[in-house]
């Protein structure tokens, strides 16, 4: 059995949602399931540690999550255009998995969230796609052959899946932005098996 690796940050809600679709997008593929991690908040001063296991959601990552999946899907809220610190905090700290090239020749892709139908989604996908190239991963979009992509008014996009949370941070998907979730899932485990 394959496993993908489905790792993310969530403030709101909004980009774990879409790591549970695109998690399901994996299971679609026979021989793949889907590894769910998050990521703990990061503050500028410490006071005490994250606790070992999340109140609620997907565990905590260990870089060993790295060592022994097949492809990676990571998301993050947008923050000014860009990833959130957790994310990048993490990211940080790979310094070894990049030496020795751990993620080099697996498949990858990135979602988001924003507030905003403007508020950065696209600039947040490709700046997180850029550690991702410098680790060696094969970078996974979405084709404009998933129809969803032409006729979605919401999130989407093809650097990744996304999605629009607007003023009232609703973490609820729209149909298009559900569907695309789990057709780049679906993708990235695609690509994983035949890499194998």
């Amino acid at each position: 059995m394959l496993e993908v690796l489905v790792l993310y940050y969530s403030r709101g809600g909004s980009v774990a949602k879409l790591a549970r679709q695109i998690a399901r997008g994996v299971g679609e593929v026979e021989g793949c399931a889907a590894r769910l991690r998050s990521l703990p908040a990061v503050a500028p001063v410490t006071e005490q540690a994250a606790p070992p296991v999340p109140d609620d959601g997907a565990p905590y990552a260990e870089k060993k999550d790295l060592h022994e999946c097949a492809g990676l899907l990571l998301g993050s809220p947008t923050r000014f255009g860009n990833m959130a610190a957790p994310v990048k905090h993490f990211l940080d700290t790979l310094g070894a998995e990049w030496a020795s090239g751990t993620l080099a020749g697996k498949p990858a892709a990135v979602f988001t969230s924003t507030a905003t139908q403007h508020g950065g989604q696209e600039s947040t996908l490709l700046s997180m796609q850029v550690p991702l190239l410098h680790h060696g991963c094969v970078i996974v979009g979405i084709p404009f052959t998933e129809p969803a992509l032409s006729h979605t008014r919401t999130g989407g996009t093809p650097y990744g899946a996304s999605h629009v949370a607007g003023p009232h941070d609703d973490s609820t998907l729209s149909d298009e932005e559900a569907q695309l979730a789990r057709a780049l899932g679906k993708r990235v485990a695609l690509i994983a098996k035949k890499l194998a």
